[in-house]
């Protein structure tokens, strides 16, 4: 009898004990995989490792041939993170870590020069900059050492646990290859197809389908470097690390409509944002974290640290502050920087080391591979924006777009040619050359040639539950109402079931939700590789337990007309200004407004071109006149609709009630006036005026 199409053991010689992730329903039975020389493939979900936890291996064809050729179907556009937008900065170390690393960029008082790269993944280099997608945080550190590239996004998760299936998952979620759209969107057949047949995407998916994907900037999202890295100090001890990013201005987010009215307002508004903060002086800074833990600690979780698909809590390894990272200058040409800079994360220095992460493993060959095809040349480092800062010497000579011009015939070593009056070239450093450590993991965990996955990397629901109750209602209400929104696109009527059957692993009541929303029967549980265990909530997980209440960082609209008290207008404004915000006025005429004073007071933007969907908060200063001419105006009407729609706070004249009313607006506590109540309310959001929450999805 033919194995089940759902057999997780089929094909893997009933060795029941080795976790093999599920494989969904494919074509005819005589429909084998192979390579590209027509070879079958045995195993499409594992790269070849020595032993269930080693190294993956340079033999392993099929990772080599699926990778090379998926990193070379793009040119010259990046195949993921194709528009990115990016600044020029320093780190500086602010704490002694010398027992952990022996990298000279953390010796305290060091400043370090980066560039740094924002992008979305699944859109391409024309798309938009708000869609619901994950971002990237790319950062490249310009040492004394050499390189260091931290290459990352702003979720701390990923989709896979193995980089043989990354081609897989960007197939997916890419364009449809027979129709190529939707552009920039994972609300589509092919992606949901792919993802619920992937029961390791499931945490992926929760942070996905959460606020998280939809950041209100650049500069108040958090960044994540994914991976387990070790640390290693100068006696040769390696702890292993995970690297955080965490805003000054702490965590924003916009909520769904707000983020559809913004792309159709301002496709550049990410890019736009980051770009007009630094050229103001508001320069964007963040924290670079570390939670440290040793191998003890790693053995004793119920998950593998090196599983890319699990967090480890900040209540269980809190985040210790090493440095910032500031951004203070923007690039002078756009090409020549934020499109050539080429970010490897086989890039590292002395005292950073990698581990046997199967996901960073891939990554490691790929980006150079990629970096070639996109721009052109192996020497595509001597480009100024990748070129180190410190002293480059070696031996790699020609080849297309060679810049450099080497003397001398010494090309190779070792040489005898200095000891003839020649110049000899560079020479190894076995004192204060890089050397890989032994891994924390021990030397015990290398064996056997196996595509396996360790048993440990079987439970793919656990994180993904422990995200969920670690968020409040209304973002929990955002997750369900992102569930449907997303699977309400997909046409294949197998996949909604198939999904919300593995969301009841994650909760019931938010696959019920799910269910209802998409107007489907709740289907039968999904069966766990590894039963999901209950973990204590993580506050660290959520954006609205880590807001700021404050303005500093954030705009505030403020909607004039003829006719509006001037002496209210200044009031407002210095407060906001006072308040570390920035106020913007909105007029219904770019070239302003008469005051009550008789002076024309200049507008930052005309009314039909700037939404209050591109501010924090909005102020209506009008008189009664200036109210009536815009009663009868859309744009008004809308401008004061969405901000309240959107949970913004909104401070405004007595004469701009009428305004209010035909808005819809009702009274709670971030409908204020223009006191210094407004100023209190407009540092945060309400979510407490949204619907009743469970009728979001």
């Amino acid at each position: 009898m033919a194995p089940n199409a759902f057999d997780t053991d089929a094909g893997n010689g009933g060795e029941t004990h080795q976790h093999v992730p599920e494989r969904g329903p494919h074509g005819a039975a005589e429909a084998h995989l192979t390579t590209n020389q027509g070879i079958r493939v045995s195993d499409n979900q594992n790269s070849l490792k020595s032993g269930e936890r080693g190294p993956a291996l340079l033999e392993d064809f099929v990772l080599r041939e699926k990778i090379f050729h998926f990193d070379h179907e793009r040119i010259p556009e990046r195949i993921v993170h194709a528009r990115g937008s990016a600044a020029h900065g320093f780190f500086e170390a602010v704490e002694d870590i010398s027992d952990l690393t022996k990298a000279a960029l953390f010796t305290k008082g060091q400043k370090t020069p980066v560039f740094v790269r924002f992008s979305t993944v699944a859109g391409g280099a024309g798309s938009v900059d708000t869609p619901r997608d994950v971002r990237g945080f790319a950062v490249k550190f310009y040492t004394t050492e050499g390189n260091w590239d931290l290459v990352g996004n702003n979720i701390p998760v990923f989709f896979i646990q193995d980089a043989i299936k990354f081609p897989d998952l960007i197939h997916a979620v890419k364009m449809e290859a027979d129709k190529a759209y939707p552009q920039a969107g994972s609300a589509h057949d092919t992606f949901w197809d792919w993802a619920s047949l992937m029961p390791e995407a499931t945490h992926m998916l929760m942070w996905a389908m959460s606020d998280r994907t939809l950041p209100r900037s650049f500069r108040t999202m958090e960044g994540f470097g994914i991976h387990t890295f070790q640390l290693v100090n100068a006696a040769g001890q390696a702890h292993f690390v995970k690297f955080h990013w965490k805003p000054k201005l702490g965590l924003q987010s916009t909520i769904w409509d707000e983020a559809l009215k913004l792309q159709a307002a301002d496709n550049d508004y990410h890019r736009r944002d980051l770009h007009e903060a630094i050229a103001s002086g508001a320069y964007p800074e963040w924290r670079l974290g570390v939670q440290v833990f040793d191998k003890a600690f790693a053995d004793a979780q119920a998950y593998d640290v090196l599983d890319a698909t699990k967090v480890i809590p900040e209540e269980d390894v809190p985040v210790r502050i090493i440095g910032r990272l500031v951004l203070d200058r923007n690039p002078d040409n756009f090409f020549a920087e934020t499109e050539q800079v080429a970010f490897c994360p086989a890039n590292i220095v002395p005292g950073v080391d990698f581990t046997d992460d199967p996901l960073l493993q891939g990554r490691l060959f790929s980006y150079l591979d990629t970096q070639k095809s996109r721009l052109g040349t192996a020497n595509f480092h001597q480009l100024p924006i990748n070129a180190p800062k410190c002293p480059m010497m070696n031996f790699q000579r020609d080849g297309q777009m060679q810049m450099a011009v080497p003397k001398g015939r010494a090309n190779y070593e070792p040489n005898s040619l200095a000891a003839h009056g020649e110049d000899g070239g560079p020479r190894e450093c076995p004192v204060t050359g890089f050397r890989t450590s032994t891994a924390p993991t021990g030397a015990d965990e290398a064996g056997d040639k196996l595509r396996v996955r360790a048993e440990r990397f079987a439970d793919h629901y656990s994180h993904a539950r422990l995200f969920w109750v670690s968020q409040t209602k209304s973002e929990q209400a955002h997750i369900a109402s992102s569930f449907v929104f997303e699977m309400s696109k997909v046409g294949l009527e197998q996949v909604p079931p198939r999904m919300v059957a593995n969301l009841r692993n994650v909760d019931e009541g938010l696959a019920q939700r799910v269910a209802d929303g998409l107007g489907i029967d709740l289907p039968p549980k999904a069966k766990a590789a590894k039963a999901p265990v209950d973990m204590k909530p993580s506050d660290a997980l959520s954006i609205h337990k880590n807001m700021k209440t404050t303005l500093e960082g954030r705009s505030v609209g403020v909607l004039i007309a003829d006719g509006s008290d001037a002496t209210e207008l200044t009031s407002v404004v210095d407060a906001i200004t006072g308040a570390g915000g920035r106020p913007l006025i909105v007029a219904p005429k770019v070239g302003g407004a008469v005051l009550s004073n008789g002076k024309r007071m200049k507008a930052d933007g005309q009314l039909a071109g700037s939404p209050s969907q591109i501010f924090d908060a909005v102020a209506i200063v009008l008189s009664e006149d200036g109210c009536k001419g815009l009663m009868g105006q859309g744009a008004a009407v809308q401008f004061v609709m969405d901000a309240f729609g959107h949970l913004k706070a909104i401070g405004a004249s007595a004469a701009a009630k009428p305004l209010l009313d035909k808005a819809g607006v009702k009274a709670d506590a971030g409908v204020t006036d223009l006191s210094k109540t407004f100023i209190e309310a407009a540092s945060r959001r309400f979510y407490d005026r949204e619907p009743d929450l469970r009728q979001l999805a």
